[in-house]
């Protein structure tokens, strides 16, 4: 199975963050548009996508948001 590809493939609420995982703009197009256009990445959001936790994409637009409310 060929790996996702965070640039060109269709990112939804339920893709999971993989190890592949990259803040690309197709991500931050996904990420805008869940999380509106004052979306932006800052270091603990971005260490916390990548913490090794399983999550999906649905989740990380839902932590920004609470961390943004």
């Amino acid at each position: 199975m060929p790996r996702f590809n965070w640039h060109t493939d269709v990112i939804d609420r339920t893709k999971l963050v993989t190890d592949s995982y990259k803040n690309t703009q197709g991500v931050r197009r996904f990420l805008t548009a869940q999380c509106g256009p004052n979306f932006k990445f800052d270091r603990d959001f971005m260490a916390w996508i990548n913490d090794g936790k399983r999550k999906t994409m649905g989740d990380v637009a839902d932590e920004w948001r609470r961390r943004h409310s």
